[in-house]
């Protein structure tokens, strides 16, 4: 009897729906499809006569006891979570297809924060141990207040009642790196794929996630957009003006599939990094490390608060803030150099009237025969937004 015709069912709630999770090798060199339940998160394998049945029969049913030890067997051999004991493996898997179900981001590091947490010795079935953990903990309360995030999802889901510690995100002055930094990180990367990712959260000052989930039906070359359609938590969806390079670099992309970046956003990280310390080892130039993926937004906001003469509602819309006080950190917190600015005059009011209603700002003027004309600028990568 092969996969194919037979029903896959979970033991544990009878549901069909699964996906695979690699495969079991038995002691005998045998090797056993392995699948998560993603109703219930429980693992299993295929084949088995625990969880197979034909048309004409109904699943088989186990006790209670039989399903715990077995799988406490199969936690074991999950290669990320060896370490962890069978029960905590269970709960990490449960809480995968949680995620999944609630449809949390497949980006999310939550599973990686529980797991975090249960390595440290905290109980993950008592909300006091997990507190007291966060506490120990020597880092950031920006930090521990993603742990916080993490263990109160975990606990609506097992419905566990506790008391969560309060922690606040600290206030920083973020890292804004000079743009010929940024272009020599993009120049530097040796794939197509790399390099164009980087150019695009350059141009579209988008989150690192959500610019891994743009589509190609959010490409416009006729108009030079590109759209946000799936921003992350706390975003808002966007439309925004993009070079003709970024278009051209994203036509040589193959189009395997909808997304233009199909891959996660750990393995671009780590290609991004490598990318990092090498450009950094080879210009002598330390400031590259302290260049993260969302420092291209932190850029481009910081430029586009510059060249709106502070405008925050811009930098709201943008960015695609919802709250206006995440904006309101780029206000001020750059200088341009006198060759990025275009330039301009105006001898009459109504030539006036119309440079101010397109974001020119005056910067100096004077008298030639008798003449008053007021000199106007805005910089020029930034003209379209002003």
């Amino acid at each position: 009897m092969t996969e194919t015709q037979t029903s896959i069912v979970c033991p544990e709630c009878g549901s069909e729906k699964k996906f695979k999770d690699g495969k079991r090798e038995l002691s005998n060199s045998e090797r056993k499809q392995r699948y998560i339940c993603r109703s219930c998160g429980y693992r299993y394998t295929y084949p088995s006569s625990l969880n197979v049945h034909d048309g004409n029969s109904t699943s088989n049913q186990i006790g209670a006891e039989k399903v715990k030890n077995l799988a406490a067997q199969q936690y074991k051999i999950c290669a990320r979570d060896a370490k962890l004991p069978p029960e905590t493996a269970g709960l990490v898997a449960q809480f995968l297809a949680y995620l999944e179900k609630e449809g949390f981001c497949k980006e999310t590091e939550y599973p990686n924060l529980i797991r975090r947490l249960a390595k440290l010795g905290a109980n993950l079935l008592d909300g006091e141990s997990v507190k007291e953990t966060i506490g120990r903990m020597t880092v950031k309360d920006g930090m521990k207040l993603q742990y916080v995030y993490a263990y109160a999802a975990f606990a609506v889901m097992l419905k566990i009642s506790w008391n969560p510690p309060k922690y606040r995100q600290e206030e920083i002055i973020p890292f804004i790196p000079d743009e010929s930094e940024l272009d020599a990180l993009i120049n530097a990367a040796h794939t197509k794929k790399l390099a164009t990712y980087l150019q695009c959260l350059k141009e579209t000052f988008g989150d690192p996630s959500e610019v891994l989930r743009i589509e190609w039906i959010d490409i416009s070359e006729k108009e030079q957009t590109i759209k946000i359609n799936h921003p992350v938590k706390g975003h808002n969806p966007r439309t925004l003006q993009v070079t003709s390079r970024l278009l051209s670099m994203l036509s040589c992309l193959p189009r395997k599939t909808t997304r233009i970046f199909p891959c996660t956003y750990d393995s671009m990280s780590t290609a991004y990094c490598r990318l990092r310390k090498r450009l950094a080892e080879t210009q002598q130039n330390p400031r590259l490390l302290s260049i993260e993926l969302r420092t291209f937004r932190h850029w481009g906001g910081t430029m586009i608060a510059w060249a709106t003469n502070g405008n925050v509602l811009i930098v709201k819309k943008l960015l695609g803030h919802k709250n206006i006080n995440s904006s309101m950190k780029y206000i001020g917190m750059i200088q341009f150099k006198d060759d990025q600015f275009e330039t301009t005059t105006a001898t009459t009011v109504e030539e006036i009237l119309k440079l101010g209603q397109a974001g020119w700002i005056k910067y100096d003027e004077l008298a030639i025969n008798g003449t008053t004309i007021h000199c106007y600028r805005k910089p020029k990568r930034f003209s379209n937004y002003a």
